[in-house]
């Protein structure tokens, strides 16, 4: 289900956060009202929130900022911030195609979250834990087709942003699409399904 944590006492890094600021472009003091009133950040001098890069946020707070954005703006919205991740998280170094492209989703998602101060992704070990679910990489080798059944808290819309820059970035042509027969979490379900064709 969107906006709700699946285990508690996660935290996601300020660079992955500020992501909500970039997300609005030109409406930065408008997304920072959403942070700021869940105690995200610090309110600069010009009204845009400071967010602390080496630092951690709560996700249960993080969340009830998106679900504000999307009761309050929209979901174009969270598709922006979506499309910002790739620029603002971190993402593992391996990643040369539209294949490893999708595949680093999941991997950078872990790296940029922690459970009592660990990262739940080690790049040295390949050592993943669990609690903020998955993002799945299902490649159809007849057609240039990869299915990603995203099993986690965030926006749907979010979701879509990020595949879609990550995808884009080594096929121009590429095209994401929700796959509406499947479960989606606007509907209280954990999970949404993408189609990634180019």
């Amino acid at each position: 289900m969107q906006y709700r944590v699946f285990e508690n006492g996660i935290e996601v890094n300020g660079t992955t956060v500020f992501s909500i600021v970039d997300g609005f472009r030109n409406f930065k003091i408008m997304a920072s009202k959403y942070l700021l009133e869940q105690g995200i950040g610090e309110k600069g001098s010009d009204g845009v929130a400071v967010i602390n890069k080496d630092a951690w946020y709560s996700q249960e707070k993080w969340l009830k900022a998106f679900e504000n954005i999307g009761k309050e703006v929209g979901s174009g919205t969270l598709f922006q911030i979506g499309l910002k991740i790739p620029e603002n998280a971190i993402f593992p170094p391996w990643v040369k195609d539209i294949d490893t492209a999708i595949k680093s989703i999941d991997v950078a998602y872990h790296m940029n979250h922690r459970k009592n101060n660990i990262p739940l992704f080690d790049p040295s070990t390949g050592n993943m834990k669990e609690g903020i679910g998955h993002y799945g990489f299902e490649r159809l080798s007849s057609k240039n087709m990869i299915i990603s059944e995203c099993n986690n808290p965030y926006p749907c819309d979010f979701d879509k942003g990020i595949i879609t820059a990550m995808a884009k970035k080594f096929e121009l042509k590429a095209s994401v699409t929700h796959l509406d027969s499947a479960p989606c979490r606007k509907n209280g379900t954990n999970s949404c399904t993408y189609i990634i064709t180019w």
